[in-house]
């Protein structure tokens, strides 16, 4: 299928989390299939969970000047809102420039870009010159429902106090309203758009009015794998502790289950916002769920606890994709989730799982019925097992991903 070796320059900003492992897979693929791969990242992007360089061929770091005023905010005040970033996004936006500049001057055949944590659509694409490719997991998400779910989180230290928090307010919807009006921007320079589901080629269709190409990703089923562990009363779910991941929705369905037959629930996230993380404690205390919040294990601890779980669990609102649902199915264990975005695509109800829709009993009666049911357990089990080797894998990802790239080289 390859038509040549080829000289491919990956761009990325990205923070730790399913991008990031995707990402990571991604480049392995084309460097063990003979590609030189060779990551250009400002600073600011995250090196330290699953560091490329060891599948990329290099690795060059830019570095992104300081902001003095903005470290000391962080440092005086116990608690800054995320909006407000530790660097400054002009200093961020001039090393991507830079990058842009560095790479039209190179030999690569292609660019590919992942999202920027900070501006989503990288702003590279403005000067880039080269045939590039934008990896859209999601575009910045307007959705009302989001602002009503982060709406809940507790506030507190200075942001706070009465005389404060309208200042707060107004200032914080105004660089929302400013992030997403520079996401439309550096949008509209992208000419190669790939993205992770059906779900969210429509999102970009609607937000952009862009096409794109869905080349779904896959899991690494060499890791992630059956151990053959005996089963525990507890059901998983995996992702940031944000109010966004819906884990307040799974304490109260498993809270609608009798107390003799009632699990316990495990979150494990690569990080967490702790004013939800308390507000989480404190609404299973009320609701009789016995909550395990963990946070930036090992990947040994979590496949061993895939492994463990009786199920995985799985709401977040209107998920792009997700890559729980196949990290689960690669180890064995059925799922339950809400019938929204991404998962209508990785989750076969009654097959590899059970799909409701978003209400707190239904999905109660839903993880009873599936781990209470042995013949239908194994049936979503083996069929997981299954559907990953039959579509899922990395390989299979890599050829989908590889095909798209000489797709556009030949466009181009």
């Amino acid at each position: 299928m390859n038509k040549k070796e080829l000289k491919i320059a990956v761009f990325h900003n990205l923070p730790s989390g399913g991008a990031k492992r995707s990402l990571y897979t991604y480049i392995q693929y084309l460097t063990q299939h003979g590609h030189i791969v060779d990551v250009f990242i400002p600073d600011t992007a995250n090196e330290d969970y699953l560091p490329l360089e060891a599948v990329a061929t290099s690795v060059i770091k830019y570095d992104v000047k300081p902001s003095f005023f903005r470290e000391k905010i962080y440092s005086i005040f116990s608690y800054v809102p995320a909006i407000i970033r530790r660097v400054s996004l002009n200093n961020v936006m001039k090393t991507e420039k830079k990058i842009a500049e560095d790479l039209n001057k190179s030999g690569y055949d292609i660019v590919y870009c992942e999202q920027d944590q900070f501006t989503m659509t990288p702003v590279i694409f403005k000067y880039l010159e080269k045939p590039s490719i934008y990896y859209c997991a999601q575009p910045i998400r307007k959705e009302k429902i989001l602002k009503k779910v982060n709406d809940q989180k507790t506030k507190a230290g200075l942001f706070n106090h009465p005389l404060i928090r309208p200042f707060a307010d107004i200032y914080v919807d105004r660089v929302e309203r400013n992030d997403y009006e520079r996401d439309l921007e550096f949008a509209e320079y992208s000419t190669n758009i790939l993205t992770n589901s059906y779900f969210t080629h429509e999102n970009i269709l609607r937000q952009y009015g862009k096409n794109s190409y869905v080349s779904y990703i896959g899991v690494d089923s060499e890791m992630f794998s059956p151990l053959n562990l005996e089963r525990d009363n507890f059901v998983l779910s995996v992702g940031t502790c944000i109010p966004p991941k819906g884990y307040d929705f799974l304490i109260r369905s498993i809270a609608n289950i009798p107390k003799d037959i009632r699990p316990e629930l495990v979150i494990v996230g690569n990080s967490s916002d702790e004013l939800w993380v308390d507000y989480l404690k404190t609404l299973a205390e009320e609701k009789g769920v016995v909550l395990d919040l963990q946070t930036m294990i090992t990947d040994e601890d979590l496949i061993n606890l895939y492994n463990r779980a009786k199920l995985v669990v799985y709401a977040p609102y209107l998920e792009p994709f997700g890559y729980v649902p196949l990290e689960a199915m690669a180890c064995g264990t059925p799922i339950v989730g809400v019938k929204e975005g991404g998962l209508k695509e990785t989750i076969k109800h009654n097959v590899t799982g059970l799909l409701t829709q978003r209400d707190e009993k239904d999905f109660a009666n839903a993880i009873v019925e599936l781990s209470q049911n042995e013949e239908l357990w194994q049936k979503c089990s083996q069929n997981g097992l299954k559907y990953v080797e039959s579509f899922w894998t990395l390989e299979k990802a890599g050829e989908r991903l590889l095909r798209n790239i000489n797709r556009i080289l030949d466009k181009e």
